[in-house]
């Protein structure tokens, strides 16, 4: 469907902004791909008009930190901690993804999380070894019709190739307005020098990019927000992944300079990495999103990272645990804000671009949940309730099934990726 005007009509709709609201019996207008209207019997002249009777619509999930190639290795780091992780995934199984391999895991994670509800991710690619890595990873995101920030990540067995990031910028990525723009994703000073930092973040600085990278994980912590301040690196626009080991000044400086954080729960747990920090954000300031991270040993699906998220702050000190509300929150605008996009997507408010999924609320394990909507949403919802998904008014999945038109040719080509990399050896 590519109707310049759509009427969703007579939905259980749920805005996020300025906190999650649940509106019944209530009409969502869209037209040139954007939000225009939000009420009670909107006019529907000139519209396609979709019945949203026995639909929650919400906002689009904004998933703020993935590794989208390891589409094709998944669950094959389930059993292990983060350095046993880095070694297989990484230092074993990463290096031998050719630019095909790349580019069909990249698709196929990214129709994966359209398919769930996920209309944008910060794919932060770090398996991009020669050029055509890349030019495959962003032609697969291009795609695949999602909304992405492509962040140009570094392998751990190498450094990164500064020249080859200024030709995807130049060349590849350059509309800061598309459905598809681009970040720097290098190491950070917890895997790295300080003069390869330092390089790095100059390079941000030249081409206009923000910067996302993981920080204080477990064993390899240490004080990183206080080194980047120490050699004047705070004022690039920066996305902190992890940080479940940083002290409270830290989270305090990231506030302070404009930082946003991205939390991992599912893998944070799986991985050993620490104890949950998106309470501690939160209270600290700082804008918080929520990431799938790797699908090698968690879902790649919203639902299940956003009850993970509710649980893990079960376990901190009441003053840092979450709501649904707050989860919902970060699925949604705080992920959106997280990236930068916030302007654009991550709420039901007129103006931003219609990015909406649809979620069946007549199937059995959502079936009373209209008594509280959003509740249903974070601890009830799983993506096969996922009826219909929009990203900047285009239809890319309607009556529960993806619109993409090469479905079957994404799935061989995976498997054929999988086959070839092999497992854990």
């Amino acid at each position: 469907m590519t109707d310049t005007r759509i009427l969703l009509r007579n939905g259980h709709v749920i805005d996020t902004e300025p906190e999650p609201v649940a509106r019944p019996k209530t009409d969502v207008l869209i037209e040139g791909g954007r939000i225009t209207a939000v009420g009670r019997d909107l006019p529907a002249e000139g519209a396609t008009v979709v019945d949203a009777t026995d639909r929650i619509v919400l906002p689009g999930f904004v998933d703020t930190h993935r590794h989208v190639w390891q589409s094709a290795l998944r669950s094959a780091a389930v059993d292990v901690d983060l350095a046993a992780y880095l070694g297989l995934v990484l230092g074993r199984l990463g290096p031998r993804l050719g630019p095909q391999d790349i580019h069909a895991a990249t698709l196929a994670g990214a129709l994966e999380g359209l398919d769930s509800g996920i209309t944008t991710l910060m794919d932060f690619s770090h398996a991009l070894h020669t050029p055509e890595h890349a030019d495959a990873a962003v032609d697969a995101l291009q795609a695949a019709g999602l909304r992405a920030v492509f962040g140009y990540g570094f392998p751990l067995t190498g450094f990164g190739n500064h020249d080859d990031v200024r030709r995807i910028r130049a060349e590849r990525l350059r509309n800061d307005d598309a459905l598809v723009t681009m970040a720097l994703a290098p190491l950070g000073p917890s895997y790295t020098p300080i003069e390869v930092v330092t390089d790095d973040w100059r390079l941000a600085a030249e081409l206009d990019l923000s910067v996302t990278f993981h920080v204080s994980a477990g064993p390899l912590a240490m004080r990183p927000v206080s080194i980047l301040r120490e050699h004047r690196l705070l004022d690039v626009k920066a996305l902190y992944v992890h940080g479940n080991s940083l002290d409270d000044d830290e989270l305090k400086l990231i506030a302070d300079s404009g930082g946003t954080a991205s939390v991992t729960p599912g893998t944070e747990a799986m991985l050993g990495i620490g104890r949950p920090v998106a309470g501690r954000y939160r209270r600290a300031g700082v804008t918080t999103g929520l990431g799938v991270d790797a699908v090698t040993s968690t879902p790649g699906d919203m639902f299940s990272l956003m009850r993970a998220a509710l649980i893990a702050s079960q376990v901190t000190d009441g003053a840092a645990r979450l709501s649904v509300k707050d989860v919902l929150r970060m699925a949604t605008l705080d992920g959106a804000a997280a990236l930068g996009l916030a302007d654009r997507i991550g709420s039901l408010r007129p103006g931003k671009q219609a990015d909406v999924i649809l979620l069946r609320l007549d199937d059995l394990n959502v079936l009373t949940a209209d008594r509280d909507p959003i509740a249903a949403v974070v601890t009830a919802a799983h993506p096969q309730n996922v009826d219909t998904v929009l990203v900047a008014g285009q239809v890319v999945k309607s009556d529960g099934r993806l619109t993409h038109g090469s479905l079957v040719r994404t799935a061989d080509a995976l498997r054929a990726t999988a086959a070839a990399v092999g497992g854990g050896n």
